[in-house]
């Protein structure tokens, strides 16, 4: 090290503008990197990697068509079947169809009336009419859809007057394309591993996905605001919301990207104010927040470079770096302010000399163990959250070298001033918490003994869940909508169960029996003899069961096209009868009741079903649990015949991964900073001395959690990482300081005062700092991120506390440094 700090200071100390013109060029040259910065909210950036549910998903979609559509929910002023409704509503679906990327749009008008008047499934293929057919009923076509399996509380719901349009967007077939190869090249590595050449292919497919999915996002951005133009020309005459998967997916990443930028910027405002309060001088406002603004403009540089795209997880990113340079760089005003006060007629050289000598140790320790930290994310098996991982290991190594280079360059540059007059001032806060660690020791060793028995009780109770409605205030748009499909349409979120049979087969006879078909005659269809009763009643078993379950909302199968024609038929199908059945609807209505749920090819069944998300109680992760179990042992089911997916069921991957690589797992974590604080205190005492305010800081905001039943979503999971990541800081540097004033009079209880007295307000200066700037994140419209905000202020709070009380008495009981 000792020619790397040679060189440091030749160069920082006696040519700083040469320093600050070659550093401000390799800032910019990185920074050219910040076009490629992007948001992404894709499916793929919230899953587990080579997850083969995510398979399975993109398996169903290709099969049955996606259940990710847009839904517009309508609800007119008038009776939903009299004129004006009806005629308003037409309009309203031929301006959608009108729009660029709609594939379908399936609506109250379109769907088939299978009763108009009720025939003899024999006569069903010259019956089918919809409600824009001129012969139609209206009564008998509002008593058919009103009461319908397939339509009600999907379709319409006439207790609340309102009714769907679902929009269809076209498949993607390049994203398939694409991810197929890929999930090839998967199972080539896994049965065999991958050649250089096929992990290069692997690499180009990842960036390809990727730049694939960012142009999608782009677009189904621009389509949603057109849609939504649309809508609003309709408003009032109808209450009309939009929602949808896909509009979750685009209003989330809105969200994510206003609260980015918004809270970034308001971060850095309310550190100007922090700061002007705290040290009363200009120029330390300018240098701490020049440092924060280039390291956060290095890293956006970055970030481009590597191709790091923030997510809703990694979204507050910029906050937390802000924050963490700004703590850097606290630390560095203070010891400059007590350097000047210890030494008035020191020049600045020499005072810088003195401020750099004695915080790069500790910062150092510092940037290791909070890298340390967050590099227990890499472990999760997410790619967002392991990028997430990478970004701030990689923003903290970045902040420390910034601010080391940059901080006595400015202040050299800035040249000696007086300061001002509260520099030498005692912290009424920290002198009252070194009073009370000095004179109520016992109470706060009893005090956190019984707060650890409760926390370790509360982290028992934690749960995980990813309820989409509860991401969003009541006011916004998107609560609405989804509030209505959930109550009147069937419910929010989709879930799929596909069974599986024996496919049909077509017989060398029925190929030969082909040759004999004219021109005028039609070619019989093998896929009408897939359908037998034994088929048709287990798919009727599970059918029922899932309706039974509170949880959910809708459920529509083969079975229900079975139940219509068997009222139609006035008795139960024949094989005979649902092979006719099959075969008697034509093309353009067995695209909404048959192609969706049945493939005769592939021999699979599905049944699509809506989870009710607005359910209080509703425990996602064991009602798949639950559904799993009850198909293999109320069923009859084996494992291989059924599968479970959907975004669900991919979100739940996603989240229980979390739990278990993160919350489970922080026992570990904090064994690898333990040692980390062995290798940097030389001190096994220290280490462990040193880990108990991080781990009550943790595990306290984990356990109040659990006690008040709140559970972990995709953003708040991450508060465990990043509390230990940035409240070691202040441990380190309260430790590092301890041992300098241990040595004047080997006096524990006078060291603690002193510590208290001058880096004891560098620790609340900038816990202070990061507690505020943490709330502000409250004033968001996306809840994952006032949870995170408030969360991660009040493990703060919680951290300063246990850092300038518990940790100084541990110190003063067990004695580390000797008598």
């Amino acid at each position: 090290m000792q020619p790397l700090l040679n060189l440091y200071q030749k160069f920082v100390y006696q040519y700083p503008k040469r320093v600050l013109f070659v550093m401000l060029l390799l800032i910019l040259g990185v920074a050219y990197n910040a076009r490629h910065f992007e948001l992404d909210a894709s499916a793929e950036s919230l899953v587990l990697e080579n997850d083969q549910d995510m398979i399975n998903y993109r398996m169903i979609s290709e099969r049955f068509g996606s259940s990710e559509f847009l839904v517009v929910t309508y609800t007119p002023k008038w009776p939903l079947f009299s004129e004006p409704s009806l005629t308003l509503l037409k309009s309203l679906r031929d301006d959608i169809e009108k729009l660029d990327h709609i594939e379908s749009v399936n609506s109250l008008l379109d769907v088939p009336l299978l009763e108009n008047p009720p025939v003899p499934v024999a006569e069903l293929l010259d019956n089918i009419k919809n409600l824009e057919d001129p012969e139609v009923d209206i009564e008998l076509a509002k008593k058919e859809l009103s009461g319908s399996p397939l339509y009600k509380e999907m379709l319409l719901n006439l207790d609340t007057n309102t009714t769907a349009i679902q929009i269809n967007r076209p498949f993607d077939e390049d994203h398939r394309r694409l991810t197929k190869a890929r999930e090839e090249l998967w199972a080539k590595r896994d049965q065999s591993g991958l050649s250089i050449a096929d992990e290069r292919q692997l690499a180009t497919l990842n960036q390809q996905i990727k730049d694939h999915n960012a142009a999608a996002a782009v677009e189904l951005h621009d389509d949603i605001e057109n849609l939504r133009a649309v809508l609003k020309r309709y408003q009032g005459q109808a209450e009309i919301h939009l929602g949808g998967v896909p509009m979750i997916a685009d209003d989330m990443i809105n969200y994510v990207k206003s609260d980015m930028y918004t809270f970034g910027f308001g971060v850095f405002l309310f550190l100007v104010a922090t700061l002007s309060l705290i040290f009363r001088r200009a120029r330390w406002v300018i240098v701490a927040l020049a440092c924060c603004a280039l390291t956060v403009v290095f890293m956006t540089g970055v970030l481009g470079l590597f191709k790091w795209r923030v997510t809703v997880i990694s979204s507050n990113f910029v906050s937390l770096l802000l924050i963490i340079t700004m703590s850097l760089c606290i630390h560095l005003i203070v010891r400059y302010r007590e350097a000047y006060a210890n030494s008035p007629a020191a020049s600045q050289l020499e005072l810088i000399k003195i401020t750099i000598a004695s915080m790069f140790k500790p910062c150092l320790y510092m940037a290791l163990t909070t890298i340390v930290a967050f590099n227990s994310l890499i472990f999760s098996g997410i790619r967002p959250v392991i990028d997430f991982g990478w970004m701030m290991a990689t923003g903290v190594a970045v902040a420390l070298a910034i601010v080391f280079v940059l901080f006595p360059v400015f202040v050299l540059l800035i040249g000696r001033r007086d300061e001002a007059a509260n520099i030498s001032q005692h912290s009424p806060v920290t002198d009252f918490l070194a009073f009370v660690t000095l004179k109520h020791g016992r109470k706060i060793l009893w005090i956190n003994a019984i707060v650890f028995v409760l926390m370790i009780v509360g982290i028992a109770q934690l749960k995980v869940e990813n309820s989409f409605i509860n991401y969003f205030h009541r006011s916004t748009e998107i609560y609405q909508g989804m509030k209505v499909v959930d109550e009147s349409l069937g419910g929010t979120t989709p879930l799929d169960i596909i069974l599986n049979f024996p496919p049909v087969e077509t017989s060398s006879d029925d190929n030969e029996m082909d040759d004999f078909f004219t021109d005028g005659q039609e070619k019989e269809d093998p896929a009408k003899y897939w359908f037998t009763l034994d088929k048709v009643e287990r798919i009727h078993k599970v059918h029922e069961y899932l309706d039974s379950r509170p949880e959910i909302g809708k459920v529509i199968s083969l079975d229900t096209m079975v139940q219509i024609a068997q009222e139609i038929n006035g008795q139960p199908l024949d094989a005979l009868q649902l092979g006719l059945l099959y075969g008697a609807i034509p093309d353009e209505f067995r695209s909404v009741v048959l192609t969706p749920y049945v493939s005769p090819e592939h021999g699979q069944a599905r049944i699509s079903l809506r989870i009710l998300d607005s359910q209080p109680d509703l425990k996602r992760n064991e009602l798949l649990k639950s559904i799993h179990t009850d198909m293999e042992q109320k069923l009859g089911f084996k494992p291989d015949e059924y599968m479970v997916g959907g975004m669900m069921v991919l979100y739940n991957n996603m989240l229980q991964s979390l739990f278990f690589s993160q919350i489970l797992t922080l026992g570990a974590v904090f064994f690898g900073i333990m040692l980390m604080f062995m290798l940097l205190f030389r001190s096994w005492k220290i280490a462990v001395i040193a880990i108990v305010p991080n781990l009550m800081a943790a595990g306290v905001v984990l356990g109040l959690m659990g006690w008040a039943n709140m559970p972990l979503d995709m953003m708040t999971i991450t508060i465990a990482a990043i509390t230990i990541g940035i409240a070691v800081d202040d441990t380190i540097h309260y430790i590092h300081r301890f041992k300098e004033e241990f040595l004047i009079d080997r006096d524990y209880a006078a060291a603690v005062e002193r510590c208290h007295a001058s880096i004891g307000k560098a620790v609340y200066y900038t816990s202070l700092t990061i507690i505020v700037g943490f709330s502000i994140l409250a004033l968001s419209n996306f809840i994952p991120t006032i949870y995170f905000g408030l969360l991660t202020g009040l493990a703060m709070l919680i951290a300063l506390l246990q850092v300038l009380t518990l940790l100084p008495k541990l110190l003063i009981v067990f004695k580390p440094l000797g008598r």
